[in-house]
């Protein structure tokens, strides 16, 4: 929840600088670089934590996955 609110928070500061850059490529520059791809990474890493530790926690219950589709296959034989 508080990473939501921290990029917006980033992201409204770096679209302020891309504005104010002073030609129209230096804030494209500025929005793509410090803004598109640091919070792509920073979401990008903690949405692998979340879905690692979601793989573990049904791993454990003994739940197969929904993407597998071999129990499905099974059930048909």
């Amino acid at each position: 929840m508080y990473l939501y609110i921290i990029a917006i928070g980033w992201a409204y500061v770096v679209l302020l600088v891309a504005v104010t850059a002073k030609s129209f490529t230096a804030g494209v520059l500025a929005f793509v670089f410090y803004g598109l791809l640091p919070l792509g990474l920073v979401f990008h890493i903690t949405l692998r934590q979340i879905r690692r530790s979601r793989m573990a926690a049904q791993e454990r219950l003994g739940q197969p996955d929904r993407a597998d589709p071999q129990p499905d296959q099974d059930r048909l034989l």
